[in-house]
């Protein structure tokens, strides 16, 4: 087709179907919901909308998905068609991508990805301006502009750059260890994260790395790339075991989240990995706020208090915890989901190896293990995260519905987030996923009982 005065081999979409504009990005199955003509249309509809905010330039990286690289190209050459500049990463993993936009001093962007999703997905992680990726009615409102179509024509230029150096040289200069040497399993699910991986460990004299599943692969062979799930990490476990290794770091499929297991093979949630985090930098950071998710354990804020903190409970996504994280000055926040983001010395960049990294930094300077870390933290009785399939249409009335009920009922809520009701004996959160079709639930009890009663409460009225 003709835009402006240029010919391309790819058209102007114009039924797009709404839902793919998520809560944190645009996510479909690649074939049905997104496709190359989609992603022209959508890099026609970004390059126009940031050139109305006064940009004229951005950053363009993506993943290691057996689609992302056709979608990058139908992106780039909409993006360029309305005169828009482009600084092109090409593969790199979601926190090079982040590193390159602050290095380059660059606002907007966009990271082709599906993230932590099934192979047959893809996406696209945007940034319009200094709020970092777009999120809630932001993204809403780019839907609207790009179903009313009223592009730029122009003729914009792509530069090619490679940040790798630069960003392993942060890194290295981010991170101190102490004299004790540290064997760490990383697994990188064969995704985006194994293109630098095993450079970004081999760094430090003091770390022995045991590759696991380090190889690029879009197919993901050996496990879903969601290390924030217990099941993907049956394979980890065992290695750590096998090969007496401190710990394990699980990555996920574009490298900005992360998964632990201890020295005798046990998963540590994210929620306590924050807390080995503050036990470690409380005494060191001005601001004592601590910032965490809904989803988190009591346990964390319990501990946050001992310490002299004020916990700091927010909503769950990493847009929106980014944000917080600027506007309130903290020096660390943690998502259940695996994303961490650290401020104190590094740039609040998700970024799954460096959060590993952070922990071998401790590990190095003691004789504790990962466990013995964790020693004397309040014992509650959690749920995993629990995935109940919904539609798009529907989750978002079945948690007005969960609201209406604890209110009926007089019970402490916690709105920020779907629906948090909080009592003596324990918690309740139900949520409208933002990543999919589905609806989230979790359940922590003082004791086991508790948990289980107010379980089952919660998932009859679901």
């Amino acid at each position: 087709m003709l835009w402006g005065d240029k010919m391309s081999k790819y058209n102007i979409y114009k039924n797009i179907n709404p839902n793919i504009f998520r809560g944190y990005d645009i996510r479909a199955i690649y074939g049905q919901d997104l496709n190359e003509d989609i992603a022209y249309t959508i890099g026609l509809s970004f390059g126009s909308y940031i050139r109305e905010k006064g940009y004229e330039k951005c950053v363009v990286g993506h993943d290691n998905r057996v689609s992302s690289e056709p979608l990058s190209k139908a992106l780039l050459e909409g993006i360029t068609a309305t005169g828009t500049n482009v600084v092109y990463l090409g593969l790199c993993t979601t926190p090079m991508y982040y590193y390159a936009q602050k290095k380059l001093k660059i606002d907007p962007g966009v990271m082709i990805t599906a993230s932590h999703n099934p192979k047959e997905y893809n996406g696209f992680k945007i940034a319009f301006d200094d709020f970092g990726n777009a999120c809630g009615q932001m993204i809403q409102d780019f839907r609207v502009y790009t179903e009313n179509g009223n592009f730029k024509s122009g003729e914009g230029k792509i530069e090619k750059y490679d940040i790798k150096k630069e960003y392993l040289d942060a890194i290295k200069e981010s991170i101190k260890l102490g004299d004790k040497k540290i064997k760490v399993v990383v697994d990188t699910a064969n995704g985006t994260a194994s293109i630098i991986a095993k450079e970004v460990y081999e760094m430090f004299e003091n770390v022995e790395l045991i590759p696991l599943y380090i190889e690029s692969n879009p197919d993901f062979p050996n496990h879903h790339p969601d290390p924030s799930v217990e099941s993907n990490n049956a394979d980890l476990k065992k290695k750590v075991l096998e090969t007496h290794a401190d710990l394990g770091v699980g990555i996920d499929g574009d490298g900005d989240r992360v998964g632990i297991i201890d020295e005798k093979g046990n998963m540590v949630f994210i929620d306590f990995y924050a807390i080995i985090i503050w036990r470690d930098i409380m005494s060191k950071v001005k601001n004592k706020h601590a910032l965490f998710d809904v989803k988190c354990t009591k346990s964390l804020a319990d501990e946050i208090i001992k310490l002299g903190g004020i916990p700091v409970c927010y909503r769950t996504g990493n847009s929106y915890m980014k944000a917080k994280m600027r506007e309130g000055d903290f020096a660390f926040g943690s998502e259940l989901s695996g994303h961490v983001f650290f401020r104190d010395k590094w740039d609040n960049i998700d970024d799954g190896l460096y959060a590993g990294l952070r922990l071998v930094e401790i590990l190095s300077k003691t004789n504790k293990t990962v466990s013995e870390l964790l020693d004397g933290v309040t014992k509650y009785y959690a749920s995993p995260e629990i995935i109940i399939k919904s539609t798009d249409d529907e989750k978002f009335k079945v948690i007005e519905k969960v609201k209406e009920y604890c209110k009926e009922k007089g019970y402490t809520v916690n709105d920020i987030d779907g629906v948090r009701a909080e009592f003596d004996n324990g918690w309740a959160l139900v949520r409208a996923s933002n990543t999919g079709p589905n609806i989230t639930a979790r359940f922590e009890g003082v004791t086991p009982e508790d948990k289980e009663a107010i379980q089952k409460e919660f998932m009859a009225l679901i």
